[in-house]
């Protein structure tokens, strides 16, 4: 297959900021050329200007940079002033998705956190982001995803944002099913404030202990159009990671899989290229 009829696709490594040795593992990947786009966690505790350098010197011209929306626990809110909080924590995913869907999120607390975040990246990169997606898919549930629109149209109209509907709906799995439900509503309302969104979305998978990554991934390719996400959790395990998240040795999984030799001859395989 000639590298113009390959499918260019952005494989996207969530989380970035969340440890030192998820960083770390990411800027690799980025630096060797085996994913091409990081998200960044701006409300993690350890996210500092010094990581955001050394994220931005290994992506150099090949890989984006974007803002990983943050607004569920264990992290904490960056704008003062924003509830519902739990612990001085934002709520857990469920009961901050259960606020959304009902409607009882105050829209200007979450126009100024989502602002400060923005911020935040600004502050960090020198830059707006180069597109925006959300920690846990909290990105795209009701009231969240408005108030996301409306910030981003200000603080970073250029940018695209990752909608999470699939382009081969053969699972069953409920994450995805509600995923694309929420996907569906969020790319039209995205269309009308004349933001960009990714053609498809694929990556989603139970994080269970025995899953086989390597089996996995291929099947995220199957469909994927030109432009299309796969989003990825590839790092390795420290003790930041082990307080803040229960995603641990799974992510080491990924990120031996992304280094094996074998990897880029998949993708020539299946007719991908990294955009």
């Amino acid at each position: 297959m000639s590298v113009s009829a390959r499918r260019h696709i952005i494989l996207c490594a969530d989380d970035y900021g969340i440890s030192p040795a998820v960083n770390g593992a990411i800027r690799d990947l980025i630096a060797r050329k085996r994913i091409n786009a990081a998200s960044v966690m701006v409300t993690a505790p350890t996210f500092s200007h010094a990581e955001a350098a050394a994220l931005r010197e290994a992506a150099g011209n090949h890989a984006a940079i974007g803002l990983h929306l943050t607004l569920t626990a264990p992290f904490a809110p960056h704008a003062h002033g924003f509830a519902p909080l739990r612990h001085g924590a934002f709520l857990p995913l469920a009961p901050m998705a259960r606020r959304a869907i009902s409607r009882s999120l105050a829209p200007a607390l979450l126009d100024a956190e989502i602002a400060g975040q923005f911020a935040a990246f600004r502050g960090a990169f020198g830059r707006a982001p180069n597109y925006v997606d959300g920690h846990q898919h909290i990105h795209v549930f009701p009231q969240i995803s408005e108030a996301l629109l409306r910030v981003t149209k200000h603080a970073a109209p250029h940018a695209w944002l990752r909608q999470c509907g699939r382009a081969v709906r053969k699972s069953p799995e409920p994450k995805a099913l509600i995923l694309d439900a929420l996907s569906r509503r969020f790319r039209r309302l995205a269309a009308e404030q004349g933001l960009r969104t990714n053609p498809a979305f694929a990556g989603t998978y139970a994080f269970r202990a025995r899953a086989d990554y390597a089996r996995i991934f291929p099947k995220f390719l199957d469909g994927l159009p030109d432009g299309g996400v796969v989003m990825c959790h590839p790092g390795r395990v420290d003790a930041e990671l082990t307080r803040l998240d229960p995603l641990t040795d799974l992510r080491e999984r990924e990120y031996a899989f992304f280094l094996e030799e074998s990897f880029p001859q998949l993708l020539e395989e299946h007719g991908v290229a990294l955009a």
